[in-house]
């Protein structure tokens, strides 16, 4: 790696201004350019910068800290041992800042996935940020994965449209590079995830079929059955309901060969979905309880589910289930600090409750000036479809009619958006 850039990434990581590095070595302005490699300095003066920012270069050779690296990021594909994840950044993140090596650019551009891995996302923003006045002295193999993560942070964030930006921008990188099939089927499969999200169907079920073709071809079980869901969302969307049932059991298939507990228990939140799509609500509440009866699947997919159970009891009638499922719904929120990650679960189950406990006033005040205005900024038209049409019925039941028919309008309006999708 080129001394300037070194320099200049360890500064921001220091968080150190040019000024404050420069002060008494050199002007700031002449800092500037050894950083951007406008000018070569004299070895004197590196010396001098580099002792104030504290680099003693380690005797690790930099073939050594590239497999080190390369078996960490391996590591943030494979995200079950996180605590592993965790023990080897650490050690890395001492490791590398002590030699010159050229595996630092890469390193800090793997950060934003490792933060996000282990679910700090604020964290992963900060380093976004800190790293993006580097990017313009980035190779087309660091593009790659700059916007790949870049994309990564979107879609766990909700944005959606941006996401699918970064993504593409990464696709158009696999021209200038020599990467693994499984690289390119990898990008391909987010992609396709990000129009799922978006409700591109002929583009998800381009993109999920072109991936699943090389993942097939190295025996990629658990990447399989992600790309057999996902084609199962979209074979549903278009209501072709067999072809979507053979994807979803196919996953479950895949799953139950891998042993791999979060799919098999997506593949179940799949099929409930579909079954309640179809009205064939006994059939989707089975499936959910599959999955909520089941500790091994992650916290989001249980949320999702004890919302999807909320609905199908409450649409029956079922009060005294649909008030269990509230109280599980709320012990799960127990153990979360930061809720505003999962803020749109949170809203749904207050929501069910008050209206539940006829707190009609409270239930009025959440849906309209809350749940109502973070579905539409997500553009959560699923949600918002379901939501306004509650509160139409809400209305139309206490015989405020004018209301009622406020919402119900709201909620034909944005089913004709999510028909036009």
């Amino acid at each position: 790696m080129e001394i300037g850039p070194y320099i200049k990434l360890h500064r921001i990581q220091q968080e150190m201004t040019q000024a404050e590095l420069a002060e008494g070595i050199v002007s700031y302005a002449y800092l500037s350019k050894i950083e951007n490699q406008k000018t070569e300095a004299s070895p004197n003066v590196i010396s001098l910068l580099c002792t104030r920012l504290g680099i003693q270069f380690a005797d690790e050779t930099d073939e050594t800290i590239k497999e080190k690296c390369q078996e960490w990021y391996d590591m943030l594909f494979d995200t079950k041992d996180k605590a592993e994840i965790i023990k080897t950044y650490e050690e890395l993140n001492e490791l590398i800042y002590e030699s010159q090596s050229d595996n630092l650019v890469m390193f800090e551009i793997h950060k934003i996935r490792y933060f996000l891995v282990i679910g700090e996302n604020d964290s992963a923003l900060k380093q976004i940020n800190k790293i993006t006045e580097l990017s313009g002295t980035f190779d087309s193999l660091h593009q790659f994965y700059w916007y790949k993560f870049k994309g990564n942070y979107c879609s766990i964030t909700g944005a959606f449209n941006q996401a699918m930006r970064m993504y593409k921008q990464a696709e158009e990188k696999l021209n200038h590079l020599d990467l693994s099939e499984d690289s390119t089927a990898d990008i391909q499969y987010v992609i396709a995830v990000t129009h799922s999200k978006l409700h591109n169907t002929l583009e998800v079920i381009e993109y999920a079929e072109k991936a699943i073709d090389t993942f097939r071809k190295s025996y990629n079980f658990i990447r399989c059955a992600q790309c057999h869901s996902v084609l199962g969302i979209s074979y549903r969307r278009i209501r072709m309901y067999d072809k979507s049932i053979k994807h979803h059991n196919l996953a479950k298939h895949l799953g139950e060969l891998s042993n791999n507990a979060q799919i098999i228990q997506l593949t179940n939140h799949n099929l409930g979905y579909l079954h309640s799509s179809k009205g064939e609500r006994k059939k989707a509440i089975y499936y959910y309880n599959e999955v909520l009866n089941n500790k091994e699947v992650d916290l989001n997919t249980r949320l999702i589910t004890v919302i999807s159970l909320i609905k199908e009891y409450y649409n029956i009638s079922e009060i005294e289930k649909t008030s269990e499922i509230i109280e599980k719904g709320f012990e799960l929120f127990e153990s979360i600090s930061d809720k505003s990650a999962y803020n749109i679960h949170f809203l749904a189950l207050n929501a069910y409750d008050l209206v539940i406990r006829q707190e009609y006033e409270q239930y009025e005040k959440l849906v309209i000036n809350e749940l109502i205005p973070f579905l539409q900024k997500q553009k959560d038209f699923a949600n918002l479809a379901v939501y306004a049409r509650m509160l139409g019925r809400h209305f139309e039941a206490l015989k405020k009619y004018k209301e009622s028919v406020k919402y119900y309008k709201l909620a034909n309006q944005t089913y004709d958006e999510l028909i036009n999708l």
